[in-house]
């Protein structure tokens, strides 16, 4: 437990400074006074910090099975750090032009190349049957860092407010999160050299590139049951941003004057909160039930059980009824998460498992962008609407049907190739 609390440092660590900035390009970007809020504006925001990492993440994810995943994480949070450094400038000084997405897209891009690694080092540092309860306790408690980071964001701001503008303010709270980013690079370096992985045999080069990403590919396309475990992952998380996007557009426009952006962001912060909650407790839930039904069963009945309170937005929809919807998909959404990380750790080998979950960042993101172009398309400015979630009902009811039949959703599934 000692050697899983030093990964756990370094993840929690980093998401708190993930919320810390999230808050502050939030209040910079979408609940600013000088700028509007929109659906597209919204989506394009999604788009613009997740597609480019998408493109080369399979790529990339062949570094994390080659060198040492600590001196990624290590080295990756210090480039953080110097970037927010450069971030807090530009919005100090009122810059959201090309220069503040350019900079703002390295640094999620170096997230999710930390997060690929500690994920896909973490079977190292527990047995196979604590896999679910250490995914729970390293997913869940980073989850919670960041809702723990956007509060505080929120709160620092709201203090620095008084003799700060708005911009200045948010730029004060960018510069926190840097100092956090240094602390878990800093943390990185009490995990040895190796200790995530790769192991030294596993390091061969004779199929370096393209040939290589493509025989990870193939590796995870020979457990039918992982990569359906990873598609519904990603088709999950892509309801609920979609289901956010309707969410911070009803905070903005509708529950809260447009003509006072403060109020918006502290309701949509409170919203964030209580749905962090319930990813605690789908968390906390799923090793015992998992346990029990089985992997398999555990992520259909989630997926089940995530449609009835999206049922209750389609005939009414206020803030309580919302995020109720949110809390609930928070919950069933990290339950299946949490299963599915652990099932896909526990088929592939450590040689290829940093492509693997290269992938599943990549999967999670592309559906994250499909979920808030499609919110964006259909939802209003007030965020008022029937049809989203009618929608996220009925891909939730074809992913049961189609993807996770006991048929071809089980622990021996045939491969897919």
């Amino acid at each position: 437990m000692n050697r899983l609390s030093r990964l756990l440092a370094v993840r929690w660590s980093g998401q708190i400074s993930d919320g810390l900035f999230q808050s502050s390009l939030a209040s910079f970007v979408l609940f600013s006074p000088e700028r509007a809020t929109s659906a597209i504006s919204a989506a394009t925001a999604f788009a613009v910090v997740l597609l480019p990492y998408s493109l080369i993440g399979p790529y990339i994810g062949i570094f994390l099975d080659r060198f040492s995943r600590r001196a990624i994480v290590a080295y990756c949070n210090l480039a953080r750090a110097l970037n927010l450094c450069l971030v807090a400038y530009l919005v100090k000084s009122g810059h959201s032009g090309i220069i503040l997405t350019l900079v703002v897209l390295l640094s999620f891009g170096l997230n999710r190349l930390i997060l690929s690694a500690l994920s896909a080092g973490l079977p190292l540092m527990v047995s196979k049957e604590h896999l679910i309860s250490s995914n729970a306790l390293a997913v869940t408690g980073g989850t919670i860092g960041v809702v723990i980071g956007g509060g505080i964001g929120i709160g620092v701001k709201k203090i620095v407010d008084s003799f700060l503008t708005s911009d200045q303010a948010s730029a004060v709270v960018i510069s926190l999160g840097a100092v956090i980013y240094l602390i878990s690079a800093l943390l990185s370096f009490r995990l040895s050299a190796r200790e995530i992985g790769p192991h030294e045999h596993e390091e061969r080069f004779e199929n370096a590139g393209f040939k290589e990403m493509l025989e990870g590919f193939h590796i995870l396309a020979e457990h039918a049951d992982s990569i359906r475990a990873i598609i519904t992952t990603a088709i999950q998380r892509g309801l609920i941003t979609a289901l956010t996007l309707m969410l911070l557009l009803l905070e903005r426009n509708t529950f809260n004057s447009p003509d006072n952006p403060d109020a918006g962001l502290a309701s949509f912060g409170i919203a964030l909160a209580v749905t962090g909650v319930g990813v605690g407790i789908g968390a906390i839930v799923t090793p015992y039930f998992a346990a029990r039904v089985g992997r398999h069963q555990w992520i259909r009945l989630m997926v089940l059980s995530s449609m009835p309170f999206l049922a209750v937005i389609t005939i009414v929809t206020n803030r309580f009824t919302v995020i109720l919807a949110a809390f609930f998909l928070g919950l069933t959404g990290q339950a299946i998460k949490v299963t599915a990380d652990a099932l896909v750790q526990s088929k592939i080998d450590d040689e290829y498992r940093g492509r693997t979950f290269a992938f599943y960042d990549v999967a999670v993101n592309g559906s994250i962008v499909l979920g808030a172009l499609f919110a964006a398309m259909v939802l209003p400015q007030s965020g008022q609407s029937r049809t989203l979630p009618i929608v996220l009902i009925v891909v939730l009811a074809g992913t049961a049907v189609g993807l996770l039949q006991s048929t071809n959703f089980s622990a021996d599934s045939r491969p897919t190739t």
